[in-house]
């Protein structure tokens, strides 16, 4: 069994994209189990972006290629020598992650017994019996759990700061909404692609139908595929100018982009966040939309969904897995054998664009906090007769009759130090659905020092919104009597009401000051009539 004792962990990283999001969960449930220990993460350089701003990495450290000969890795491992690290816990699969971590003489060295590389382990975890038929999510935290520690199951989730998705938005800002994302490639190989002229056959579709706009993403090997789909495009669509960047013009109004080739990993994970629909084969950015949760459009042909697709709950009813139905499929092979691509052809156009018509959000909302903006803030309210509603709430239904959907979310930390009964707060959640005509009301348990994504101003609560109600997050407005509400509306492209009924009367994010709820909700249907 692991030692808890242990204060400076290793762990060995994967080295593709698409793996690295599906070994964020069990990054998650070490820091959960080990909350004081530093955690360092060994990764190739083309990966480690993704684990940047993830307050569950103390430390990032780069597998370059010099390490790929042997005078590489001895010098890697005095490094890792030095670090004086207690453990490693290998999630990668390969002899070299073992070798490494036994010539730095990390004393506990801990990963699956598999590829010849058992005899370097102090604890070779035997492979799973079904470990061909599970999802990998759930290969990686196996890894943990047969080592005693308590990895339950989440999802993927990537942490992305505001002064990234500022700057996405601000590149972006030239486009209409809704915007659609496309990503044609997959770097396993031709047999997981679906065919260029039916991505540009939806595109089409999708400009004329809703009068948005088409971003195509990719590697800079996958820019002859994106040029193919735009020259497809131009011929059904001779509105299309090919604006390509560094954006020549910015006050030009755009319909397509084509950045394909063009953004660094860190850009692309912002970009594919600003989309209000994204369709991709099952490929690396197709992982970074679910741990976004971006509305997604997935599509398999010679891959298996049940082993490597968007998780459970990854994005609920805002996630739509395409397969086709042929005895063939999945057959795991780079290119398809039978040189006819038919599990790709099985996938229609009007498949994938009912798909994008089932997950584009169309629906505005309010988001409001609630202690301090919707009754007043008494610290931790955990008493019935604490409670009490603001004498205007009632004006809320004026936004409802301007066919807004009323959400709540609330950060209760009280939960989690254990000032406040959880069913307490779902009690009084519940009092607002059911009296004053909330949809829905969301709130995070978590103690801030657990840094989840829950949390405000972590967008979590408005993602999950986003998915279960089908909420255009860029047309709609958060109110809320604290910065962090204020934040909250820019990490997702809402409008921002701060209500001087809190303790601040001030805010560096807030696009409306109000003095109470009604005069917020004023400004809310008088800024949507003025559209």
């Amino acid at each position: 069994m692991f030692a808890t004792s242990c204060c400076n962990i290793l762990i060995r990283g994967v080295n593709w994209i698409g793996d690295g999001i599906m070994t964020l969960p069990s990054i998650r449930a070490l820091r959960k189990a080990m909350p004081g220990a530093n955690i360092s993460l060994l990764v190739k350089p083309w990966v480690s972006p993704l684990f940047e701003h993830n307050p569950d990495i103390d430390e990032i450290i780069l597998y370059g290629d010099e390490c790929n000969r042997i005078f590489g890795k001895l010098k890697l491992s005095w490094k890792l020598h030095k670090k004086k690290f207690c453990a490693a816990i290998l999630l990668q699969n390969a002899f070299d992650a073992a070798f490494i971590t036994f010539l730095a003489g990390i004393k506990e060295r801990i990963g699956y017994r598999r590829d010849g590389r058992g005899f370097l382990l102090t604890q070779g975890v035997p492979l799973p019996k079904n470990d061909a038929e599970i999802h990998h999510v759930l290969y990686y935290l196996n890894l943990l759990q047969q080592i005693g520690i308590n990895a339950d199951y989440s999802v993927p989730y990537l942490y992305l700061p505001l002064a990234e998705r500022l700057h996405a938005r601000k590149m972006l800002h030239h486009m209409r909404h809704p915007l659609l994302g496309i990503n044609p490639g997959a770097t396993y190989g031709s047999a997981k692609r679906w065919i260029p002229e039916r991505f540009a056959e939806i595109a089409d579709w999708f400009l004329k139908d809703t009068g948005g706009s088409v971003i195509i993403f990719g590697s800079t090997n996958e820019q002859d595929i994106a040029h193919d789909i735009e020259l497809h495009l131009k011929k059904h669509n001779k509105d299309i100018s090919a604006l390509n960047p560094p954006f020549r013009n910015e006050e030009q109004e755009m319909r397509f982009l084509n950045i394909a080739g063009e953004t660094s990993l860190r850009e692309l994970i912002a970009f594919i966040s600003e989309c209000d629909a994204f369709v991709t084969n099952d490929s690396g950015p197709m992982h970074i939309a679910y741990a976004l949760r971006t509305p997604l459009v997935a599509l398999f042909g010679s891959t298996d969904p049940l082993l490597t697709g968007p998780p459970l709950d990854s994005a609920g009813k805002a996630t739509v897995v395409l397969t086709p139905d042929i005895s063939c499929s999945p057959c795991f092979e780079r290119t398809c054998s039978r040189n006819d691509m038919r599990c790709m052809y099985e996938i229609t156009s009007d498949d994938v664009y009912f798909g994008i018509k089932k997950i584009l959000p169309e629906k505005p909302a309010v988001f409001f906090d609630r202690d301090g903006t919707l009754c007043e803030d008494v610290g931790y309210l955990s008493k019935l007769d604490e409670f009490k509603v603001f004498e205007n709430i009632n004006t809320v239904h004026l936004l409802e009759e301007k066919g807004f959907k009323l959400i709540g979310v609330t950060n209760q930390s009280g939960i989690a130090r254990g000032l406040i009964e959880e069913n307490f707060v779902k009690d009084i959640n519940n009092k607002f659905m059911k009296q004053y005509g909330f949809h829905d009301f969301y709130y995070c348990p978590h103690h801030p020092d657990q840094h989840c994504s829950c949390r405000k101003p972590e967008p979590e609560m408005l993602l999950r919104a986003r998915a279960e109600h089908g909420i255009d997050l860029k047309k709609s407005y958060v109110v809320g009597d604290k910065e962090d509400d204020m934040i909250l509306s820019k990490m997702v492209g809402a409008k921002a009401i701060l209500v001087q009924t809190g303790k601040f009367r001030e805010s560096l994010y807030a696009d409306f000051i109000a003095k109470d709820l009604k005069e917020a909700v004023d400004i809310i249907i008088k800024d949507k009539t003025n559209e």
